[in-house]
């Protein structure tokens, strides 16, 4: 068969995971470069409501139903990935040379046991690919100080790919979904879901805000992320932090954005009182407008920030809650 495979995430209520329309995105323009075909494959208890979201960015999708890999029940990642291989296995031209998912827990666990039951390589954490007789992997390292572009030795490969780096664009045309039968046979154990644990009181997923104001150590304390909410309340948006403010307990880690928190893509970025390290940098550097308010003109924050306030962040902030305010008076 050839081509490129992309695995269709199941969010824990049977829909689609949204990194997955970025991945199909991405292997779309991978396969329109490398004159193949992209197929997505979705293994789920019921997979048509994703087989049908993920036929909106790809031409073809299969979908293979199990009744044992439904997220509110088993883990799903390792059923799906022994499904994947019994697919992968079964066709006759050898499957795909390259496995696309999303770098979410799901999909780390889905190309790991992949790489383990077909005995192919991974490269991790993508920020972007290209094809050049060959999928062509960029991946930031040491921190966000370097990029690099790396390739498969051998002729087959599985790639995970980040969140937020690429924009989810439909295809122009629908593709149509295939029901296929599961192949091969599960060795591995289907682990049970004993307890789902959901933060109380979470808003909608920081990767997914458009607008997100973000604090740092700066901010002081637990008293000033009150005053990051109610701006943040203002805007429409959602809270973010530094690993700063992480680490000193001010805010709950869900909402850390960087190298080891969460990678966002807003269309604005407000920080205050975060210097800009390049840890944190790698975490929200691709948003569209980034406006920092920091007391030093000279942190690392003003060289990529497209305004920056320099001044007190507990004068600045205010002001633009009172503007904010007059104008919805």
């Amino acid at each position: 068969m050839g081509g490129i495979w992309v695995v269709g995430g199941i969010a824990p209520d049977g829909a689609l995971a949204r990194i997955s329309t970025e991945v199909a995105t991405l292997a779309r323009s991978l396969a329109g470069a490398a004159g193949t075909e992209a197929t997505g494959v979705v293994v789920a208890a019921d997979p048509a409501p994703a087989a049908e979201e993920l036929a909106r960015y790809l031409p073809r999708v299969l979908a293979v139903a199990d009744s044992d890999a439904d997220p509110g029940v088993h883990a799903w990642a390792v059923i799906a990935a022994e499904r994947i291989a019994g697919l992968v296995e079964a066709d006759a031209d050898g499957g795909p040379n390259l496995l696309l998912m999303g770098a979410d827990p799901d999909g780390r666990d889905v190309a790991g046991t992949l790489a383990g039951l077909l005995g192919w390589g991974v490269l991790a954490n993508a920020t972007g690919a290209a094809w050049d007789d060959g999928p062509r992997i960029e991946m930031s390292v040491f921190g966000g100080k370097l990029l690099t572009t790396s390739g498969f030795t051998g002729p087959k490969g599985i790639g995970t790919v980040r969140q937020t780096v690429v924009t989810a664009e439909p295809a122009a045309t629908a593709g149509a979904v295939e029901q296929v039968a599961a192949a091969g046979e599960r060795r591995l154990p289907a682990v049970r879901v004993v307890e789902r644990v959901a933060e109380a009181g979470a808003a909608a997923p920081i990767e997914e805000a458009k607008i997100i104001v973000a604090g740092g150590r700066g901010v002081g304390g637990p008293d000033g992320f009150r005053l990051v909410e109610e701006l943040a309340g203002a805007l429409g948006g959602a809270v973010g932090a530094s690993r700063a403010a992480v680490d000193s307990g001010w805010i709950p880690y869900a909402q850390q954005i960087g190298q080891t928190g969460k990678i966002v893509k807003p269309q604005l970025y407000l920080a205050l009182g975060i210097s800009g390290a390049i840890q944190h940098k790698v975490g929200m550097q691709t948003a569209g407008t980034i406006v920092a308010v920091n007391r030093d003109p000279d942190a690392p924050i003003a060289e990529f920030a497209d305004l920056v306030v320099v001044g007190d962040l507990f004068a600045v902030a205010p002001a633009i809650l009172a503007e904010l305010r007059s104008r919805s008076g």
